[in-house]
């Protein structure tokens, strides 16, 4: 049974105190996942925080009031970054310029080192090809032809040149409690998560989440990837070590109890939707083609990017275990068709 302990998140600037010295705290994204959640350890003379928001005048003075409010102010002394994703990373380099000592993947500080540095003014060429391929609809593959793309300087800090790499396996100790360090993939290369050997805390960032599913999308930054079997692996991988009573901290929604529920939940969620889609295919499609079989909901221009990403990522899936066939269509789009 999945429960949760709070039905109410804290408000902008507040905290709550889900175990000693454990602090939960939210801030605004600008989309429709409107939020992300963030974590404060007591490690005494300051803080380990575990990710940060987006880079914005805003989440600054959110994160100014808390350091002036709920913690108490004692400096933020350490950055514990789940993955590389800007709602995670974003003002980490501003808490490096402060003072604070920065700890993450090394697979995300590299994507993140290397994201923030290809800045476009316009669409790649890679790009609108990888949304042809993707049987993008025609009107929104003009329409971002023609604006600026999304960059990830848009709303994160540089990352400092140093850093103190999270490795699977390792141990950490903050908040006064020593944590195994599991990676996840699939949502994000080498995501981390955390579990207390003392308590019954999890810190699960996006790769445990509650009542959600985290967006499991391919870019053009690697077109043929497969990240639904990375999803599936890492959660088997995870299952033994889940438990009925421990308390999952997400980067998203309510802190929750029921792990082991959930980690099945997230399994079938991706195997479910597989199966709706090879049904799909038996007419031959586009990935953009695939949303009817894998969304229960009309999809809109703000979720457009996400879906087609996870499109993409399911057919790909079918595609490298052998389940659909591949053909290039006349109009240059990859048309997908389920071998019977």
């Amino acid at each position: 049974m999945i429960t949760y302990p709070w039905e109410t998140p804290p408000a902008e600037g507040e905290a709550i105190t889900v175990a000693p010295g454990v602090l939960w705290m939210r801030l605004p994204l600008p989309m429709a996942l409107d939020h992300v959640n963030v974590y404060a350890l007591d490690d005494g003379d300051g803080w380990t925080i575990i990710d940060t928001g987006f880079a914005s005048k805003h989440t600054r003075a959110i994160w100014n009031a808390l350091l002036n409010g709920p913690l108490a102010g004692k400096p933020v002394t350490r950055v514990i970054v789940t993955h590389h994703h800007p709602d995670h990373v974003g003002l980490a380099g501003w808490f490096i310029t402060k003072g604070a000592e920065l700890h993450m993947p090394r697979t995300g500080w590299l994507m993140a080192r290397m994201l923030v540095l290809d800045v476009q003014s316009i669409a790649s060429s890679e790009t609108m090809a990888f949304y042809q391929r993707a049987g993008m609809d025609s009107e929104e593959r003009a329409r971002r032809k023609a604006e600026r793309p999304f960059n990830f300087a848009d709303c994160v800090v540089p990352l400092p040149q140093g850093y103190t790499r999270l490795i699977d396996g390792d141990t950490i100790t903050m908040g006064g409690r020593v944590w195994d360090i599991r990676m996840g993939d699939g949502h994000a290369p080498e995501h981390a998560t955390f579990w207390s050997r003392d308590d019954n805390l999890v810190i699960g960032g996006d790769q445990l989440l509650p009542s959600i599913s985290a967006n499991l999308g391919v870019y053009p930054t690697e077109p043929d990837a497969d990240p639904v079997a990375e999803w599936l692996t890492s959660c088997e991988a995870f299952k033994p070590f889940a438990r009925d009573d421990q308390l999952v901290l997400g980067g998203h929604k309510l802190p929750f109890t029921g792990l082991p529920l959930r980690l099945h939940q997230m399994v079938e969620n991706h195997h479910g939707a597989l199966a709706r889609l090879m049904t799909h295919l038996a007419e031959p499609r586009s990935a953009g083609e695939c949303f009817p079989a894998l969304f229960k909901r009309k999809i809109g221009p703000a979720e457009y990017g996400l879906a087609l990403a996870e499109a993409i990522a399911h057919v790909n899936h079918l595609h490298q275990t052998g389940q659909v066939t591949r053909t290039l269509n006349a109009d240059g789009a990859f048309i997908y068709q389920a071998i019977t």
